[in-house]
């Protein structure tokens, strides 16, 4: 994998498929032979942010903490401003942070529905935002944000969920119209159902439902999306932006 950057900023990437993208891209060089710097985001596990840096380090790579909570817009400014204070810019937004929290849809409250919204699209479109400010000036950088399968294809009890991630998926690719003035790319991946802590509380059964409607007839790996986003973040895709790529073992094609 080829990266003309030097730094990285991974939201919620203490676990799960954050921490899978933020190890994978440690293990990575730029074209000056330097390890990307991987800026670690997390809300509160200190404790597992602290192990992924040491993680990232023990393999070779450059790791920093970046401690704040994406759905607050003036942590979110503040975070990038350090970062460009501290490294002079940002190369690569994976903006990954969020949230389910399911009910059907008669018993869903507002509250319940704007709360995920507030986490998973208002915080992506605060990231992308200030990206663009930040690499426009650079005139160079990419960002990837992660949506889901669920944003294509819909889901019981999941109105709120497949609003916020479908919301990201058009609004990346507006992103990627203004970016490409500055040759800014924006990108978005749609996970399929993924072997993480957020879908630990599945059972038995939802699994094995699921599981007769996927072709590969399994779960994903958080690994297996950290590679699809480190392609899109690399030179390896220059030319693809305001692009939806799906990692979902054919479960939506």
């Amino acid at each position: 994998m080829e990266f003309s950057g030097h730094n990285v900023l991974v939201t919620g990437a203490n676990r799960g498929i954050g921490r899978a993208v933020a190890l994978l891209l440690g293990r990575y060089r730029n074209k000056d032979d330097q390890p990307l710097k991987v800026w670690i985001n997390y809300r509160n596990d200190h404790k597992g942010a602290d192990a992924l840096k040491e993680d990232i380090e023990n393999l070779g790579g450059r790791a920093a903490l970046l401690k704040f909570d994406v759905t607050s817009e003036e942590e979110f400014v503040e975070g990038i401003r350090l970062i460009v204070e501290s490294d002079g810019g940002l190369s690569y937004l994976v903006n990954n942070a969020g949230i389910v929290l399911d009910r059907l849809a008669v018993r869903m409250k507002t509250e319940e529905f704007t709360h995920v919204l507030e986490t998973n699209l208002k915080s992506v479109f605060v990231g992308c935002r200030e990206a663009l400010r930040v690499m426009g000036k650079q005139k160079f950088g990419s960002v990837v944000n992660l949506s889901s399968v669920i944003a294509e294809r819909g889901n019981l009890g999941q109105t709120n969920y497949a609003a916020s991630k479908g919301g990201v998926i058009s609004m990346s690719k507006s992103f990627a119209y203004e970016g490409a003035l500055r040759n800014i790319r924006f990108n978005c991946i749609t996970p399929g159902f993924i072997a993480t802590d957020m879908n630990a509380g599945l059972s038995d059964e939802l699994k094995a439902g699921y599981l007769k409607n996927i072709p590969l007839a399994r779960l994903g790996e958080a690994r297996e999306v950290a590679g699809a986003v480190a392609f899109l973040l690399s030179d390896l895709a220059s030319y693809i932006t305001g692009e939806t790529l799906k990692v979902n073992g054919g479960l939506y094609m």
